[in-house]
């Protein structure tokens, strides 16, 4: 026989109530109800009285939504599904280990996993460097953002807008601007480049 709605629904009750009573979780059932009697009784189900439940077509419960609960679990749920989007969007315009490390805590397991979940190509040495243009166009977008020189780190999504604003990867765009905020300002990053420059001459 095919179980019914109403039928999953105590079934789906009374296992998180049996489980209540096995960690001894008083409170919880106290909170749905259950007295000293209906605790008895739950007892004493057995594994056959569950699969009973199938044929019922009715339920003993009263369901009532709690806002208060339910809109701070939704907004969870939402900046959740949000995080996990923009981590993979991330991914696929190849953001490296170390920047998911830093923005989301990700091991590189959990990493590899993923680029191979989107089917990104694994990365082979450095990323070429960008031409002078595509370097000050990177510059410019990245030091207008209020935290970009000062602290290097920006949020997850204005590193996806300038990804589709210069159109420069985002391994590329992690690596340069963090140099970038390790000298502090562009000036510093041009002396260093033209020292080793000199020093290869």
């Amino acid at each position: 026989m095919e179980s019914t709605k109403e039928s999953d629904l105590v079934t789906a009750v009374l296992l998180y109530a049996l489980r209540c009573l096995a960690e001894g979780d008083r409170v919880a059932l106290r909170n749905m109800n259950f007295g000293p009697k209906e605790i008895e009784a739950l007892r004493e189900m057995s594994l056959s009285d569950i699969y009973r439940i199938e044929s019922l077509r009715a339920h003993c419960l009263e369901i009532t939504l709690n806002r208060q609960v339910y809109w701070p679990m939704i907004d969870h749920l939402t900046n959740q599904r949000e995080s996990e989007e923009t981590l993979q969007s991330l991914i696929a315009a190849d953001a490296p280990q170390e920047m998911t490390q830093v923005l989301f805590g990700l091991n590189p397991r959990d990493y590899t996993r993923l680029r191979r979940t989107l089917s990104v190509d694994p990365s082979v040495g450095r990323p070429p460097e960008p031409d002078e243009t595509s370097s000050n166009q990177l510059w410019q977008v990245w030091s207008s953002r209020p935290d970009g020189e000062a602290s290097g780190l920006l949020t997850p999504e204005q590193y996806l807008e300038i990804h589709d604003e210069t159109g420069l990867s985002v391994r590329t765009i992690w690596n340069l601007t963090q140099r970038w905020a390790q000298y502090g300002n562009l000036t510093g990053l041009l002396d260093e480049q033209a020292a080793q420059v000199g020093g290869n001459e």
